[in-house]
């Protein structure tokens, strides 16, 4: 599984680059994403069955729609986020070829820096640790076939 990591400041562009790449892998892979959310949030509706079996104490649920499956644990980013990304990870199993993980800058992922036009692709700046595959100034003007090339190129070995 070749895994990558998309980082930047918020407000920079990270998800509108995302949204551009997942389409472009999945024309020849099979795509997965992991967003990393620095507040809460409350995915899983209050009043809702899968709510209520939750808030009784179960260690995993997993509701499933006619179109959606969705699995809810309680352990988030509690063991620190580097836990919190190889149990994200782990979820998927056979069944991605690549995963775009947004945020958990911390991670030694290769990574696509976005949002900072100043440095240059291979140099770490506050991009944490991990090769920087390309910076992209405006990840709405990327040249979104060239990142596709270079995640491509990568031989799986990062997770």
């Amino acid at each position: 599984m070749i895994v990558v990591g998309v980082v930047g400041r918020s407000g920079s562009g990270k998800t509108t680059l995302v949204e551009r790449l997942v389409p472009a892998l999945a024309e020849t892979r099979r795509v997965g994403t992991v967003k990393s959310i620095h507040h809460e949030v409350e995915l899983d509706e209050s009043g809702t069955d899968t709510y209520r079996h939750r808030i009784a104490g179960a260690a995993h649920v997993v509701g499933v729609t006619p179109t959606l499956t969705a699995s809810f644990r309680p352990v988030g980013k509690a063991d620190g986020e580097d836990v919190a990304l190889e149990r994200a990870l782990d979820e998927f199993g056979d069944d991605v070829d690549v995963v775009l993980v947004e945020g958990f800058t911390d991670a030694p992922l290769p990574k696509i820096v976005v949002g900072d036009a100043g440095a240059r692709a291979g140099d770490a700046g506050d991009a944490g640790p991990g090769e920087v595959l390309a910076r992209v100034a405006d990840s709405s003007a990327a040249d979104v076939d060239a990142l596709v090339e270079r995640i491509l190129a990568l031989d799986g070995g990062t997770h």
